[in-house]
């Protein structure tokens, strides 16, 4: 036979357990040319630059 627990976890010590289990929130900020949100140190979607250099064509023209 397997191991079996003694005692009933509660639920504040189960809770406490998976305290860290909850998922995160991205970090988004705001495009510097064209003021969309974008995730954190990637190429903006929607104007194509990335750190004030146009990378890639965008949907729109960078101002």
């Amino acid at each position: 036979m397997g191991a079996v627990p003694k005692r009933k976890v509660s639920s504040m010590r189960r809770g406490n357990r998976r305290s860290h289990h909850h998922i995160a929130v991205p970090a988004l900020v705001r495009c510097t040319q064209c003021r969309s949100i974008k995730p954190r140190h990637q190429v903006c979607p929607s104007c194509g630059t990335y750190r004030g250099m146009q990378i890639i064509e965008g949907k729109a023209t960078a101002q």
